[in-house]
């Protein structure tokens, strides 16, 4: 707990001025605060004094009343204009570090690997860049910032009134170790619960962001009623633990204010006693009852602080949780950028798992594919077609063997230039909700409008997109929405095509489109890639029969390899899907005609 809570005021101290202003605001609204009871004291048993002289003497007590009351007019409006200043400060510095917080986050989700993405919910990954950002942003000023100012205001009021009186001071303030062990009592069992509250919020946000991503597989299937119970039923459990939160905070406020009353109905009736028997004047007893009414407020502010203490340590602690994780995959030391290659790819001997002793999903797998040659790669679903596609740009790292582009590891080469290099195109062409234009351009924001327009002629969406209202600059909704599948797969091969990659990788990406169409793209990117090394991975072999060399997976292992013509010669397996897929395509094609 300290060392999370340490951390979060070590980024607050990026802004030492900020943070030294607010603590002097705050200091100096606690020193207009201990100015009250003495200054009401005094003018009390001057007041007293001046009028037991007698009656002549009025008119000076009336004056010294007044010009009392001016100062206690003056302190306090000091201090509510101090407070109100440290309050703005505080908020304004928590912000600050949210902000350095939110992007610090942001980055370092982009650059975890997919391995890391592979085992999260992206539901947890906004509960604690949102709620749990808060919460650790909370701490700044709901916590740090008054605990400056509280500590000065209990330890000068409690200085004040020893020095005054010891046993006054005594069982004024012997609420105070009652009170210390019911905040470390809540303290403790608030971080427990502030844990379980925001795990339990990051399952309500997986349950809503799912529902919402899947809302026509729910209509469609009449699931309407299992996912609202599904949904009332997290929520009901964040209620509970919700509960149990503020009934841990009430509880401990409670045990606080009760102690403090008792110590002040002692207080008063020791005092009072004192003060008949002549050994203490009406003003020392009330600068001691003004003491105590002072640290009411802070008593009950304390609750509060110990409260956003025990919420940032549980948020912080899962923030932070994401901030410190290593990336797996990342440039090594020393690497460079991959400058003006061939475009030579070579697989040699590559193995691969996604866990260590986890399954084998690719083994012994070994191609070379040369710039102006296209590489077919078939297999059944779960045989490592798609593995082999995310391993060319480092998504992943091979567990065994290399990959090299002109003999070059690609783990030596920095991950931007490789990336921009290779070109991916994959089977869930994912569009932003944004516009057609930006869409295509993604990859390349400052294409000319001839290169964003040629890519989609190329996937042949250009006909679609002109037809729309806004044409390019029509909005596609969130996740594509407003396009069918074959209309984003187009639109994610015209992104691929803009950038002009070295090595150019169709991952299944005309799976949806029908086949007259496909068959226009083909042609289309066959122009486009004459001069790159090309992998295209597909089930329908009408996308890669064109290949210089094909290869065929089963169980993440090559077991067949050549040209088209070859491998349905060798009647084999190739052969076998050949000839089932060739009679559905052309009886597709002749209907077309």
């Amino acid at each position: 707990m300290p060392r999370v809570l340490a951390r979060i005021a070590g980024l607050a101290m990026r802004y030492p001025w900020r943070v030294g202003l607010t603590i002097l605001t705050s200091l100096l609204a606690a020193v207009a605060s201990l100015m009250l009871p003495r200054l009401i004291g005094r003018s009390i048993d001057q007041a007293h004094h001046l009028l037991a002289a007698g009656s002549a003497n009025s008119d000076a007590a009336q004056a010294a009343l007044l010009w009392t009351a001016g100062l206690v007019i003056a302190a306090t409006l000091a201090r509510g204009f101090l407070t109100m200043w440290a309050g703005y400060l505080g908020e304004y510095l928590s912000q600050k570090v949210a902000l350095d917080l939110r992007r610090a986050y942001f980055q370092q989700l982009q650059r975890l690997s997919f391995g890391f993405h592979d085992k999260i919910h992206s539901g947890d990954l906004i509960t604690r860049g949102m709620l749990d950002l808060e919460g650790t942003r909370a701490f700044i000023q709901g916590a740090m910032v008054p605990a400056l100012s509280l500590t000065l205001l209990i330890g000068f009021a409690a200085w004040m009134m020893i020095s005054a009186d010891p046993v006054m001071a005594a069982i004024g303030l012997g609420f105070t170790p009652i009170a210390g062990v019911a905040l470390a009592r809540m303290g403790f069992r608030l971080r427990v619960t502030w844990l379980r509250v925001q795990q339990l919020m990051s399952i309500l946000t997986l349950t809503m962001e799912e529902n919402l991503q899947g809302i026509r597989v729910v209509r469609a299937f009449a699931g309407r009623a299992f996912e609202l119970g599904k949904f009332d039923a997290a929520s009901q459990e964040v209620l509970e633990h919700q509960y149990r939160r503020i009934t841990l905070r009430f509880r401990g406020v409670a045990w606080m204010q009760a102690s403090y009353y008792a110590s002040l109905g002692a207080l008063l009736w020791y005092g009072g006693t004192k003060v008949l028997d002549g050994r203490m004047t009406v003003g020392g007893l009330t600068s001691f009852v003004i003491y105590m009414s002072l640290l009411q407020a802070p008593i009950r502010q304390v609750a509060m602080i110990f409260n956003a203490m025990a919420r940032a340590t549980s948020s912080g602690g899962r923030l932070f949780e994401v901030l410190d994780l290593k990336p797996e995959i990342a440039d090594r030391p020393g690497a460079t950028a991959l400058v003006a290659p061939q475009g030579v790819l070579r697989f040699e001997h590559v193995g691969f798992r996604y866990d260590a002793g986890g399954k084998q999903v690719l083994s012994d797998i070994s191609f070379e594919v040369r710039p102006g040659r296209t590489l077919g790669v078939v297999g059944p679903p779960g045989s490592g077609k798609s593995t082999i596609a995310n391993l060319i740009p480092r998504f992943y790292d091979v567990s065994e063997g290399r990959i090299t582009i002109d003999g070059i590891d690609i783990r030596d080469v920095t991950l931007a230039s490789l990336r921009e290099y290779v070109g991916l195109v994959q089977q869930e062409a994912f569009l932003f909700d944004a516009s057609v234009g930006h869409n295509v351009a993604y990859a390349d924001p400052w294409a000319e409008d001839e290169r964003i327009v040629g890519a989609a002629k190329t996937a042949q969406i250009h006909e679609h997109i002109a037809s729309l209202p806004a044409d390019y600059e029509t909005r596609v909704g969130e996740r594509g929405v407003a396009l069918s599948g074959g209309q984003r797969q187009r639109m994610s091969i015209a992104r691929g095509v803009v950038p002009g990659p070295g090595i150019m990788i169709f991952d299944d990406s005309t799976a949806a489109i029908d086949a007259v169409t496909e068959r226009r793209v083909r042609e289309n990117l066959s122009h486009a890639t004459a001069t790159k090394a090309t992998v295209i991975i597909a089930h329908r072999l009408s996308s890669l029969m064109h290949a210089d060399e094909i290869i065929v997976l089963d169980d993440g292992r090559i077991v067949e390899r050549g040209d088209h013509a070859s491998l349905v010669a060798a009647g084999g397996t190739y052969a076998e899907l050949f000839e089932l897929q060739s009679r559905t395509t052309s009886g597709e094609l002749e209907a077309a005609e």
